[in-house]
């Protein structure tokens, strides 16, 4: 059964210029995701959820993949990603995070992880959504 996802459309400008405007790093990650390369599953690049725009998304495996980059590593923005992620939760997202360092550099680590974590979650059964 197939989630639904809230879709906020005042964000849908927001996530248009963020697609013509990506970093070096989701560049890179994007040509090994775009067209089901990755094991077959459909990813979307600055997908807008709820009130949130994830760098990367797989609606069938309920997967966010975010690359961070310098501002990253402030405070501020690291307690807001971290609500981030808790709000996403709830809709049943998992969040993969990476730094732009390692896409950059270590490009097939980061393919590993990823492809480790969606044949983990392809034997993992998913909880009933019933009575919730």
């Amino acid at each position: 059964m197939r989630r639904i996802i809230p879709y906020n459309p005042k964000l849908k400008a927001l996530a248009r210029q963020l697609r013509n405007n990506s970093t070096k790093s989701e560049i890179l990650l994007w040509k090994q995701l775009s067209g089901k390369q990755m094991l077959g599953y459909d990813f979307h690049r600055q997908k807008p959820v709820d009130n949130y725009i994830l760098d990367f998304f797989c609606h069938e495996l309920m997967l966010g993949i975010e690359l961070d980059g310098y501002t990253h590593t402030f405070e501020e923005v690291v307690i807001a990603d971290g609500k981030k992620e808790e709000i996403l939760k709830q809709f049943g997202i998992t969040i993969l995070r990476f730094n732009d360092s390692e896409v950059i550099n270590d490009m097939p680590n980061v393919l590993r992880v990823i492809e480790i974590y969606i044949e983990n979650i392809k034997h993992t059964p998913i909880p009933s959504q019933e009575g919730t």
